[in-house]
């Protein structure tokens, strides 16, 4: 096909629209997610149902609470992604087990697809933003240590997770500034310029106050949690861009961040790799809360 107009860098509409599809670059992904399922079944089984607590008011205001066995553990609170309108939290049971077993409670909230709140992401920024803030002033009552609470999120879930980051805690939720101890984002967006230009503009209904509030990297004065990031070799090439560029301009405004490069990993893959205790990104999950796989084997 003949390149049409360029709309952002090098890329025609199409090549965009492309880069913000993760299908077009992994042909693997209903196996992926028909694998997901199944661990997420297994882990069930062992683990049990999660404890479900309310947030918010509204019905999809609630979160999973997954257990571990030790006293005043550390939290770790994850936000799935989905494309902003897909994904549950019960699809992310299956990393819970790695959590638990390594000695840390493991949190997921649901919360409005932007499909059924008129494309607007501020909703779900908010409702995410609540369901931290949540966990932070509740965590002693299920076990939790309020001082150890940390992040993760992947895809758009890493996106808003970033969001959550540069959260003016003090002023919105009457928090300490650096309540959250740490996070890693993996595979997320950090600029919402190019995403406003792509296909996803057309159930997302950006406009100038979201681009520019919900892009945590025009907000870097605000960002107060030692980051972790990363992405795939076999990402889109802007998933991979965002990723990289963000890293950099933490690095250049001075704040603690890591990059992890996943030689191999197409973006759902690198999502499995958090559940892994040895895996490129669970490994520096366990490790950036102190804890280590060698619990798994002392149990």
């Amino acid at each position: 096909m003949a390149k049409g107009p360029i709309v952002w860098l090098d890329m025609d509409q199409k090549e965009l629209d492309d880069a913000y599809d993760q299908a077009v670059y992994a042909a693997n992904r209903d196996e992926i997610r028909k694998r997901r399922m199944a661990a997420c079944e297994r882990a069930l089984k062992r683990l049990g149902q999660p404890e479900r607590a309310a947030y918010g008011p509204t019905e999809i205001e609630k979160l999973d609470i997954y257990k571990t066995d030790r006293a005043n553990a550390p939290v770790r609170i994850f936000i799935h992604g989905g494309a902003w309108k897909n994904g549950r939290a019960s699809e992310s049971s299956y990393m819970a087990e790695m959590y638990a077993a390594a000695g840390a409670h493991f949190v997921v909230p649901d919360f409005a697809a932007v499909t059924d709140v008129g494309g607007n992401l501020m909703v779900m920024a908010d409702q995410v933003r609540r369901a931290v803030a949540w966990v932070c002033k509740n965590a002693a009552s299920f076990g939790g240590d309020p001082n150890r609470i940390y992040l993760a999120g992947h895809s758009s879930g890493a996106h808003l997770g970033g969001t959550v980051t540069i959260t003016d805690w003090e002023k919105e939720f009457d928090l300490p500034r650096n309540v959250l101890k740490g996070a890693i984002l993996i595979s997320g967006m950090f600029d919402l310029k190019a995403v406003r230009l792509s296909k996803r503009g057309q159930y997302v209904k950006f406009d100038d106050e979201s681009e520019e509030k919900l892009s945590t990297q025009r907000h870097l004065d605000k960002l107060h949690t030692p980051l972790i990031v990363g992405h795939g070799t076999l990402e889109t090439p802007e998933f991979q861009r965002q990723t990289r560029e963000f890293a950099a301009a933490v690095k250049a405004a001075g704040k603690p961040i890591e990059f992890l490069l996943g030689n191999g990993y197409n973006h759902f893959e690198m999502q499995e790799t958090m559940a892994n205790p040895f895996g490129l990104c669970g490994y520096k999950a366990l490790e950036q809360m102190g804890l280590t796989p060698g619990r798994l084997f002392l149990r």
